[in-house]
């Protein structure tokens, strides 16, 4: 984002509506904002609220596109069946390759979840990736998963796996911190959505994972529980805002886990730590159960190790159900679609994004470019792309997320300000800085945004940029989500997976897909992941 000061006049309206909503404050906070730079993108949505020309008859977004809620905007590619690509890890690693063994009765539940636990005695110290580990009730369900099975009551590949789950989904019977020290102590009563359907499917939640404050940061920096660390260098950052979820993967403490993403936080931490994390389509999973950032541009989906294991996870995770973003739309065995391969494909090579500068550093184009010709050997075409409206859809995207966040948060801001870490507070002071009329404005433009982007993508399968400029920043550290933060705007579905290498640091490649075509998506990263080189 470009580095401006903020304008008085943004500094001024901000102080009259935090006054205005009864919001307490000091003016000190909007020091410390001017210094953080925390209104840059309220000064660049002014900016490009000025500069864009639309149509006083230009319809908002929750008006003028069926866009993700219809069916019929996925294109499901159809390729001739073939052979899954042989995997670049080991099997046994995964959560598909232990589920078959599972099933064979050749590895035990209960052994599994001893391991996991194990392992999470030996890293939580150093990570920091748990907020709260179930190791009784883990163990009593792995019993329980260990005699069903014997019994001849497998219920499918999640059975008897142990899995993490980000700490802003309820799991009865304990509490939901959300990373924050106001949701403290108040157990839950009954699962989030998601949560319900994983367990009805076998998998064995050994426990809740870190996350920054609210889910309002693209980097693990949290004032209450502090923050957590990248698995391959303790030194760097895991990534946020699931950062817990992406390290707890990486390190082996589980097989699988749930995050959510409002503006990269599952691509992020998979990228830093060298995991897949898939983005759904908005509307594919439910969010009921979850503490919300954005309500618009929140998504839950899977961290795992392997391609195969997301679709698996997400297989399990999608439907429909009384949430009301969800949509009906059938949900397909996307992991028996993994051998359709890329051949005939055309996907979009991002070259400009409208930002004005590198789109990583040398090694991370390096490793992009390495996993774009895997693609280009498999058979897809390649197409360079131009699509500067990404900076816009990054803005507005900033600016939405600010909106509904401080709308959400504003009870609580008046009566318990100063209980929220200090960057999540300031950062949800400066969700007020907009002005009035802005949020419709914003939907309008996210309108016109989508309309750009469906035009310039309109031949095209899918599109791939960087999952991240760099490898992880110092532990802390937020990170970029430049790449990240359009898709959420659109809500497009759109996955990292590993391709390589920096600073003994991973790297990761994005791809995007067209709406209800995850199974695109997954096909194209299996290919990826196959010969660009697992980490």
């Amino acid at each position: 984002m470009t580095d401006v000061a903020a304008p008085g006049r943004i500094v001024d309206r901000l102080r009259e509506n935090l006054r205005a909503e009864g919001v307490p404050f000091a003016e000190h906070d909007l020091d410390r904002i001017l210094e953080s730079r925390m209104l840059a993108n309220a000064v660049a949505f002014e900016a490009l609220d000025q500069a864009l020309d639309l149509p006083p008859q230009a319809l908002p977004d929750y008006l003028a596109s069926p866009g993700v809620g219809s069916p019929a905007a996925a294109a499901i590619h159809e390729a001739p069946a073939g052979p899954a690509p042989e995997r670049s890890r080991d099997p046994l690693d995964s959560l598909a390759g232990t589920a078959a063994r599972i099933r064979a009765r050749v590895v035990s539940p209960v052994a599994l979840v001893e391991e996991a636990l194990a392992r999470i005695a030996r890293r939580d110290a150093e990570l920091n990736a748990f907020q709260l580990v179930l190791a009784e009730p883990a163990l009593a369900e792995a019993h329980a998963a260990e005699r069903e099975i014997a019994a001849g009551g497998w219920r499918g590949p999640l059975h008897g796996v142990p899995i993490a789950i980000k700490d802003l989904l309820d799991l009865a019977g304990t509490p939901t911190t959300a990373g924050s020290r106001l949701l403290e102590g108040r157990p839950r009563e009954r699962d989030a959505a998601a949560v319900e359907r994983l367990r009805r499917a076998g998998a064995i939640v050994v426990g809740k994972t870190r996350l920054a404050e609210f889910a309002y940061s693209p980097g693990s920096n949290n004032s209450h529980y502090g923050p957590t660390r990248n698995p391959h260098d303790p030194t760097r950052d895991a990534g946020g805002s699931s950062s817990g979820s992406g390290a707890a993967v990486a390190a082996g403490m589980a097989f699988a886990a749930l995050g959510s993403d409002t503006g990269g936080s599952i691509r992020i931490p998979a990228a830093l730590c060298g995991i897949v994390g898939l983005k759904p389509t908005f509307g594919r999973v439910s969010l009921a159960g979850a503490v919300p950032l954005a309500w618009s541009l929140d998504h839950l989906g899977p961290m795992t190790r392997t391609v195969r294991d997301a679709a698996l996870l997400l297989e399990a995770i999608a439907g429909h159900d009384h949430d009301p973003r969800t949509r009906a739309v059938p949900v397909p065995a996307y992991s028996d679609a993994l051998g359709l391969g890329v051949r005939g494909l055309r996907i979009g090579v991002l070259r400009d994004d409208g930002e004005r500068e590198a789109l990583g550093t040398r090694e991370a184009e390096q490793a992009w470019r390495a996993g774009l010709d895997t693609l280009a050997a498999a058979g897809a075409t390649l197409v360079p792309l131009d699509l500067p409206v990404l900076a816009r859809l990054r803005i507005l995207n900033g600016a939405v997320c600010a909106m509904e966040a401080a709308a959400y948060h504003r009870p609580m801001l008046r009566a318990r300000s100063r209980d929220y870490g200090e960057f999540a507070r300031l950062r949800l002071l400066s969700a007020h800085a907009y002005g009035p009329g802005a949020f419709i404005r914003a939907q309008v433009a996210r309108a016109a945004g989508r309309n750009e982007y469906e035009e310039r993508c309109r031949d095209l399968d899918l599109l791939s940029t960087p999952s991240m400029p760099g490898p992880a920043p110092p532990v802390g550290i937020p990170a970029s989500t430049r790449f990240t933060a359009p898709f959420n705007l659109l809500g497009w579905p759109a996955i990292s997976v590993p391709v390589g290498r920096a600073e003994g640091l991973p790297l990761g490649l994005q791809l995007v897909g067209r709406p209800w075509d995850e199974a695109t998506v997954l096909c194209a990263a299996c290919v990826v992941e196959a010969h660009a080189g697992g980490l």
